[in-house]
This record gives C-alpha cells, structure tokens and sequence, in this order.
C-alpha cells in the first residue's frame, strides 16, 4: 500500500487489490481492460496501481461479489454453445458473423486461435436474437459464410481500441492506439513527419495480453492485431488523420531543436566549444651528403613553432578532423557507465526505451 503525500490517496497494487475484489488475476486483469475498475498511473515506472476509493465504490455495490465476477467472466465457444443450448458449429457461425464480439484470443499448441467471449454477451445474443438459435439461418448470413467472411479479428480490434482510447485523454496516446491498428507502412503513408512518426511510435500501446513470446505464433498474433479489410484499413487511416489535427491542434509534436527561436548574431548550443590544438613541428628534409661520405645525414633541427597563449574557438563541425577518435577500451568503459546509469534509473519497458504514457 503507498500513500500519495500531494492529495492524500491511498493506492494498492493490482495484486492486492484482486483479492480485496475476490478477482483472479485474468479476471482483473479484464476487469480493468473493460474499465470496471479504474486504476491511476504509478510515477513513471509505467505500473499501475488502484486507488483504495475505488475499491470501496465496488466493494459497496449490491451485487458485490457475484455482480462483478459475472461481468468479467469469460468462457469458450463450448461453453458458449452450452448457455445457449446450441451446437459449437452454429455458435461459431454467429459469431463469424458479427453477432457476439470476442473479448479476447489466444494460440494453442498447433497455434490455432482460441476466441474467448463475456458469458453476458452471450446471454444477451440469446435474448435479442431467439431466431437465430434454431431452424435455418437466413439467406443473408449463408451468404457470408460461404465468402469465408469472419468478423471476429476485426470486432475484437475495434473492442481493444475502444478499450485503448477510453484509458487516456492525451490526444498524441489516442492517435498512437489508432497508429497501433494500421501496418506501419500505412502509417507512413499518413504521417509524412518522421518525428511525428517517432513520437507516436514512443506513445504505442503495449501488446495485448497473452501475446506469445515465439516467432511463429508471434506473428499470427501480430496480424490479428493489425486491420486487414480494405474498409477497415480505410476508416483507420481516416481516424488516424483526424486524430493528428487535433493533436498538432493541442500541442506539435517534439522535433530537435524545439529550445525556441534563436536570437540575432546569437549561435545554437554546442556551435563552438574550447578546444586546445596541438600544433604538429614541421620536419625539413635532410641534407643530402657529398660524394664520397658514408654514414648516416646529421638531422637538422626543427624550426621553432609558436604556440597559441591558451585555448581558442573552434567550430563544432571542424572537432571530427581534430580530435582522435577514442580508443576501444574507452568505448567500452562508456558503455558500461550508460548501462549502469540506466539500470539504476529503474522503469522502463523490455528494450531500453522508457515509456511515456501509462496503458491499462
């Protein structure tokens, strides 16, 4: 438990506070997917904690705790079938059809996707659609199964992205979730600015749960997460673009050299920096001997070089052709002192980048 000594909160960790909510750690962790419990951000460490005010507003509900394990219950397309009282095979129609949307997946052994859905969603296909659990289904859905049409990918992204954009009001988060739907070419095509590119690319949402590890169930999961319908990839894109406006509208997006305007006759930072010269003597030829004379040329001394009194400027753009390029060993000893100045920093996420915004 930490107490924030700005306002006085007292916040838990997700661990503490599914138990305080009889949560298993799935059914939190969905919980809070589906915005049932709100969690704050945890410094810049990226963690999430739960505020011990919103764990009394659930706790005092009165269908605590059945209400809330109900809501984040998730079940398979067997038990699906079962509440239903329907065959897998149809149960599995409809949802290909779009009539019940996963709220999650994941990859077997033989790395096949496994559709998970809400039990209340299946209970409510069951009371707004009666006709479809029994007797043919119509012409229309018929149709669309034999043009192998499966909406369950994209109802699921769209659910996540819903998910993704309810949890920040930054508008640069809520363009880098709509960025994280579209291949990365296409989001290319739409953001001209590679900065702009970059920035969002800092903001992307984490992977979703459950992501495999493995290189070839990692891609199947990877392009589960991307839209593949031109439709889809079209309102993305729109979405995407929209989104950028009123971004650039709020505040750009950070670009080198964003110190401000400089003044007249004033020169950017690092422009010049005091740099000592050594100068190198300048070695005459030596006298040739005459005939007949062995033994080796008395050398001549070195005209006097005159030395400057002490360090001058020299333009930042000339120091690559004066200083000597460090040695190995200190390249290494660097390194080093970067990867322990970062270690001991803490945070940040799996690849040495730190992340700025904090995602459910």
């Amino acid at each position: 438990m930490a107490v924030d000594d700005g306002a006085r909160t007292v916040t838990v960790t997700p661990g503490r506070a599914a138990q305080e909510l009889e949560l298993g750690r799935d059914e939190f962790r969905l919980a809070v997917q589906l915005g049932l419990v709100r969690t704050v951000s945890a410094g810049e460490s990226g963690r999430r904690r739960v505020e011990r005010a919103e764990l009394d507003r659930l706790r005092s509900a009165p269908d605590f705790p059945a209400g809330l394990r109900d809501r984040v219950h998730a079940i398979g397309t067997a038990e699906a079938a079962a509440l239903l009282e329907i065959s897998p095979e149809r149960f599995t129609r409809l949802a290909r059809t779009g009539h019940v949307s996963p709220v999650r997946f994941s990859l077997n052994r033989y790395r096949a996707v496994v559709w998970t859905y809400l039990a209340e969603d299946v209970a409510t296909l069951g009371r707004a659609c009666p006709a479809l659990l029994s007797g043919r289904l119509p012409a229309e859905l018929r149709e669309r199964l034999a043009a192998h049409e499966d909406l369950r990918p994209r109802n699921w992204r769209a659910r996540r992205l819903g998910v993704l954009l309810r949890a920040t009001d930054d508008p640069w988060a809520q363009a880098a979730a709509m960025a994280s739907m579209l291949d990365p070419v296409q989001v290319a095509e739409v953001v001209d600015d590679p900065y702009e590119r970059a920035h969002l690319d800092r903001l992307r949402p984490p992977e979703p749960p459950g992501t495999p590890v493995r290189a070839p169930a990692r891609d199947i999961a990877e392009r589960l997460a991307r839209a593949d319908d031109p439709d889809e990839i079209l309102w993305h894109r729109l979405s995407l673009a929209l989104a950028l406006d009123e971004a650039r509208s709020r505040r750009p997006a950070p670009h080198p050299g964003d110190a401000g305007p400089l003044r007249e006759g004033e020169e950017p930072p690092g422009a010049r920096v005091p740099v000592r010269v050594r100068r190198q003597p300048v070695l005459t030829a030596a006298p040739s001997l005459p005939p007949g004379r062995s033994g080796p040329p008395a050398r001549s001394a070195p005209p006097p070089v005159s030395t400057p009194p002490g360090p001058f400027l020299v333009p930042a753009a000339r120091l690559a052709g004066i200083e000597p390029p460090p040695s190995r060993t200190a390249a290494r000893a660097g390194l080093l002192a970067r990867l322990r100045r970062r270690r001991a920093g803490g945070g940040g996420r799996v690849g040495g980048r730190k992340r700025p915004m904090s995602w459910p």
